[in-house]
């Protein structure tokens, strides 16, 4: 029963770190929105740039529209992530999208020197987006067509997200000129450096290599909540002797955290190496290109 209890506060306290992560993430994207970006007509990417330009050329409110944009994504996403991602990602598109259009009042545009908007507001999207990731959630819009384009299409998230924020950024150079847009590239490129940094480094995917008493449950626990295929290998240990299976799983960027928790929910004492892969192909990932000779 003590037992019981400990985990069920374990789970709560981590869940109320998860919401803390995702409201954090969630305000600082608003707020960069309001002091960096729309003040210096920077537009952002994706689905947030779009409810920027409705606000540039018809004065909409961008939180506004950016949410109302979300709503028919949101609905396609479950058949990606399922309910427990969704709420999470409604959660934080609501605080960021509420953020925008709330905030403005109160938050001093921050405009003159591009190195400063740029720089700054680079740094404000990375850390917002990687906190959200880090929460277990999205930022909805392109993440989502990513991912359900990935596992129904085979189309890779690179490709997406080039194709989306081109679309995009080239709407904004007839909006706000060309200038803008070359800042919002510049963001864009800080902003990725820095989500990379506060999610787990600085690659796509990474490599798990876990050795635990308690094996069989974190491979099923993979298979179920990640729908990712596991590698058992049979290791024995160079001290005690002792046979047992290690697991070997690659995951994407995003899932990283939840994997950490799978493990430490099922193994706390589990032996885990955590590695960069720069580049997965095949199944759940990019497919492997075969050329005709």
């Amino acid at each position: 029963m003590r037992r019981l209890k400990t985990a069920r506060f374990r789970k709560a306290r981590l869940l109320a770190w998860d919401y803390l992560l995702l409201t954090g993430g969630a305000l600082l994207l608003s707020a960069n929105v309001n002091l960096f970006l729309a003040p210096n007509r920077v537009v952002s990417s994706g689905v947030t740039g779009v409810g920027m330009l409705a606000h540039y050329v018809w004065g909409w409110p961008i939180g506004l529209v950016t949410l109302a944009l979300n709503i028919p994504i949101f609905v396609a996403g479950i058949k990606w992530g399922g309910w427990r991602l969704l709420l999470r990602t409604v959660y934080a598109t609501a605080i960021m999208t509420a953020g925008i259009d709330l905030l403005a009042p109160f938050l001093p545009p921050i405009q003159g020197d591009p190195l400063i908007f740029t720089l700054f507001g680079g740094l404000l999207d990375g850390v917002g987006i990687g906190l959200v990731l880090r929460g277990e959630g999205t930022t909805g819009g392109t993440d989502i067509i990513a991912q359900l384009l990935n596992r129904h299409r085979g189309i890779g998230f690179g490709v997406t997200f080039i194709v989306v924020n081109s679309v995009v950024l080239l709407g904004a150079a007839a909006v706000v000129g060309l200038v803008p847009v070359l800042y919002a590239l510049i963001v864009n490129f800080v902003s990725g450096r820095v989500v990379d940094t506060v999610q787990e480094g600085s690659g796509y995917a990474r490599a798990f290599f876990i050795v635990s008493t308690r094996s069989a449950e974190i491979q099923q626990a993979i298979l179920d909540d990640l729908e990712r295929g596991v590698t058992l290998l049979d290791v024995r240990g160079g001290y005690t002797e002792a046979s047992r299976s290690a697991l070997y799983v690659v995951v994407s960027r995003s899932q990283v955290t939840h994997l950490k928790r799978l493990i430490s929910e099922r193994d706390p004492d589990a032996f885990v190496v955590v590695s960069e892969a720069h580049e997965v192909l095949g199944e759940g990932f990019r497919p492997i290109a075969h050329k005709k000779a």
